[in-house]
């Protein structure tokens, strides 16, 4: 064979690229610049010289036929990919690395072999076409690129080469995903066999498969994250296309496929919400460093036996009390509260991330809190026994509980019991007039009557347990009803919102910006009043509006408070914290830790983020009361009319739920409080669906 062409003519074999891929010609015929070739699909085509690969030859003279014509183009070839499955472009690219910067396909062959013919030069070539991220062919030569190039764009190929990889196997995979979820049978295993969605191909690493299913688990969480911007996000948009337009689909595929369980809590992560405590983890050192910090401010617990109330499961202990009969026939009220403020970092990572969570999650699958538990449950919990830093909130109150004074004061408690609502109440059988129980339950039904007496609005509705047995697709709900405990309930709930409520009159007193809540509107005289009944609940709820939270204090009209600034919370909500944080400052230095310009700042996202906490611990036990309907179709729920219509709202009060039916369901006459019995069907928790099959009045 001869050497490289430099002008090639007929009977010389040449190359040129067309669509991205180098195609060898047989030269018939050249007239003026433009050449007329046979390739190697006994096809014709004419191109310009412009348009041939620098690596021409070797030339045949003499007589060809097509067949034989055709034979040497494929023999060529066939060499030269084999000769170019050998050729490594990135050990050419080293060897060539700070010595030139530009170079021919021929000098490069010639670090390969002495004196490389065609063949040989034409394979070096292709394999450098093939390597943008090393080379760029600028005819006729091949810029070399440097090696900091070369890293960032090995890096975007890789990146590149692996979405196309994850797009191709998740077009296939997901679709066949759906399927099994329509007819509800069970997905295959991922990664796949031989032929599957995720099957690596011939020669392909296992390694790969798994990354390439591990990347679409990704894709499926992030979709469920409801994330934008990310290379996640832009896969999802891609994979998305061809299949059903639902607002669960990427749950419901990742559900099918066992990334995810039954029942799983998507909620969490669209409102970006970390479940559990394993989020805490990174910061042990700062959870090291508040104990130290703790441990040399104790000081001697006051006397007072302080006593909590919370529910049995309670571990996070954030109030106690302890309250006496003055002289006079009056109250005095001494409200311990847990102060996590006095040793908080306030603007540090772990405080960032705190203020993300914006607040602890209470549902039935279990419990979340704001802050790490070896705070929430354990340095800072007013625990039984335990000497614990607090912001004690003493109160003065008249004979017929109207607050007479507030004070105040940073100290240290140690809680003499940690009781529950049910043994609050039991205690008040035979208790002496004085005791705790007695006095406290006493003191709250006044506080009651005087918020009553102001215009507050009680609504009083059973609290339903749902009860979580089983895992996955086995988990069995079941709701029950809480023992009424009406006194201890009173008791407790009365002295957080007169907590609150001073709390709120105190910053404005002292010019001290807090966050409040506010509900700054007029509700009709006949709403105060305590109510129970579905009816009269639904009634009055209607007349409510939303809270706000901001820091200008405004009226809360269904509390009666002209001021509201919770702070009776702090281990479970920020805002509280904050509060807290503002008025242990200001007694212990004079001053608030923020101005109002300050608080500001950070109150939208705070708001932003409180409300995300606050549609999880909305929606969710509500979707596990969907599932409890679901699993008891066939049973009978008795169900109350509380507002007529073409479609009549009817509650259950068991369930503490409402739903709507068709008038003609329930017959000509409706009115409130009329009582039936309902059974449910189309029950879909996910979308939030639930529809009466039959009704019976009763």
């Amino acid at each position: 064979m001869s050497s490289l062409v430099r002008y090639p003519g007929p009977g010389c074999v040449v190359e040129f690229l067309h669509g991205n891929r180098t195609n060898v010609a047989w030269v018939l015929a050249e007239q003026s610049g433009r050449y007329r070739l046979l390739l190697a699909n006994r096809r014709e085509t004419k191109l310009p010289a412009a348009r041939l690969l620098p690596w021409s030859g070797p030339a045949y003279s003499g007589e060809h036929s097509r067949e034989e014509i055709v034979d040497i183009l494929t023999r060529h070839d066939q060499e030269r990919e084999a000769l170019a499955a050998g050729v490594d472009p990135a050990e050419l690219w080293e060897l060539a690395q700070g010595d030139v910067a530009r170079a021919s396909a021929e000098w490069f062959a010639s670090l390969l072999w002495d004196a490389p013919g065609p063949d040989r030069v034409a394979a070096v070539g292709r394999r450098m076409l093939e390597q943008k991220s090393h080379f760029k062919f600028q005819p006729p030569d091949f810029d070399i690129h440097p090696r900091e190039k070369v890293e960032a764009r090995t890096a975007e190929l890789e990146v590149q080469q692996r979405r196309e990889r994850v797009v191709g196997a998740g077009q296939s995979l997901f679709r066949e995903l759906w399927d099994c979820h329509v007819k509800g049978r069970p997905a295959p295993v991922f990664p796949a066999g031989p032929g599957g969605p995720l099957d690596p191909g011939p020669g392909g690493e296992d390694g790969e498969a798994a990354d390439t299913a591990q990347a679409l688990r990704a894709v499926l969480l992030a979709a469920m994250a409801e994330e934008t911007g990310t290379p996640e996000a832009a896969i999802w948009a891609t994979l998305k296309k061809g299949l059903p337009e639902d607002p669960h689909l990427p749950l419901l595929l990742a559900q099918t496929w066992g990334v995810v369980p039954e029942h799983f809590n998507a909620l969490l992560l669209a409102e970006g919400y970390a479940w559990g405590d394993a989020w805490s983890e990174p910061f042990a050192d700062d959870i090291a460093a508040a104990r130290q910090r703790l441990a040399a401010l104790a000081r001697e617990p006051e006397p007072e036996p302080y006593v909590s109330v919370d529910s049995a499961t309670t571990r996070d202990i954030d109030d106690a009390f302890f309250v006496q009969r003055t002289p006079d026939g009056g109250y005095r009220l001494q409200l311990a509260l847990a102060c996590p403020a006095l040793t908080w970092d306030f603007g540090s990572a772990l405080d960032r991330a705190v203020r993300e969570r914006a607040s602890s999650l209470y549902l039935p699958e279990g419990t979340s809190h704001m802050l790490p538990e070896a705070y929430g449950l354990g340095l800072y919990s007013l625990e039984q026994g335990q000497p614990r830093p607090a912001l004690v909130m003493d109160f003065t109150l008249d004979a017929a509980g109207a607050l007479l004074s507030m004070q105040p004061r940073p100290a240290w408690v140690r809680v003499a019991e940690n009781s529950t609502y049910e043994a609050l109440e039991a205690a008040l059988d035979g208790a002496a007039p004085d005791s705790q129980p007695a006095l406290g339950v006493e003191l709250g039904l006044k506080l009651r009557g005087q918020r009553i007496a102001r215009g507050a609005v009680v609504v009083d509705r059973p609290d339903p347990g749902i009860t979580l047995t089983g895992e996955g697709a086995q988990t069995r709900v079941d709701i029950e009803q809480h023992p009424a405990c009406p006194g201890a309930q009173t008791a407790v709930s009365e002295f957080m919102i007169l907590a609150n409520s001073a709390a709120g009159d105190w910053g404005r007193e002292h010019g001290v910006a807090l966050i409040h809540r506010t509900q700054d509107i007029t509700l009709p005289g006949d709403a105060a009043g305590v109510w129970t009944s579905p009816e009269d609940a639904h009634r009055v709820v209607r007349l409510m509006a939303p809270t706000c939270q901001e820091l200008t204090p405004r009226r809360h009209a269904t509390i009666a408070a002209e001021a509201y600034a919770p702070l009776t919370s702090p281990l479970r909500r920020y805002a509280d914290l904050v509060n807290m944080a503002q008025m242990l400052h200001v007694l212990e230095h004079g001053a608030p830790l923020w101005d109002a310009e300050e608080l500001g700042r950070i109150l939208p996202h705070l708001t932003a983020r409180t409300e995300a906490a606050g549609r999880i611990q909305r929606f969710r036990p509500r979707y596990w009361k969907l599932v409890y309907f679901r699993q008891n179709r066939k049973e009978q729920f008795e169900a109350v009319a509380v507002e007529d219509g073409q479609l009549v709202t009817l509650a259950l009060p068991r369930e503490q739920l409402y739903v709507r039916v068709p008038r003609q369901m329930l017959g000509d006459k409706i009115y409130p409080g009329q009582r039936f019995l309902v059974r449910m069907h189309k029950v879909n928790p996910l979308t939030n669906e639930l529809r009466v099959a039959e009704a019976w009045e009763q």
